[in-house]
């Protein structure tokens, strides 16, 4: 992946430990992140001060909040991580440029926010259509290592619930 080697060669390696914002919602973040491994929360905060986790992110992801990046206003959401993480730090308008010089950097571009719009829209459609317990069972079903790394806690936030409506959907 050419992409990916010219983050890794040109970005800014980071370490970021469990606990530690990578960039909070309401800053301006004009960098995407390569994640070389841990595991990290995407995340809402309501005005009430409810969070409500968004996406896991996983070793071999780029994140990044595209609104901020590309439209220069604050993010919406918060990066956080869950464990340690090594992060590789590049500003976005580079990759956009560059990928305006390299067809292949172009078609990596295009496949990452296809993949992103196609989660995106699997989410949507799991959090108006299905029910808490069967968006659980799916969780369960599709990453069940991830599943395993998360606190009950982040579970409930990810699927819309409380951590005790959570407990009784486990004990079903």
């Amino acid at each position: 992946m050419e992409l990916q080697s010219y983050i890794t060669k040109n970005g800014i390696p980071l370490e970021i430990e469990k606990g530690q914002q990578v960039f909070a919602q309401g800053e301006l973040c004009d960098y995407v992140y390569l994640v070389k491994s841990g595991l990290l929360k995407a995340f809402y905060i309501t005005a009430e001060g409810k969070e409500t986790i968004k996406s896991f992110i996983q070793a071999g992801t780029i994140i990044g909040s595209l609104n901020a990046a590309h439209c220069n206003v604050p993010s919406t959401f918060s990066l956080e991580a869950l464990a340690s993480c090594e992060l590789i730090q590049v500003p976005f308008n580079e990759l956009l440029a560059l990928s305006k010089k390299s067809i292949s950097i172009s078609q990596e571009f295009i496949q990452i926010l296809l993949s992103l719009s196609l989660k995106k829209e699997r989410r949507e459609y799991e959090l108006l259509t299905l029910s808490a317990s069967e968006r659980y069972k799916n969780l369960c079903y599709d990453q069940p290592e991830l599943v395993k790394m998360l606190t009950q806690n982040d579970i409930a936030k990810y699927l819309g619930i409380t951590p005790v409506a959570l407990s009784r959907i486990k004990h079903q």
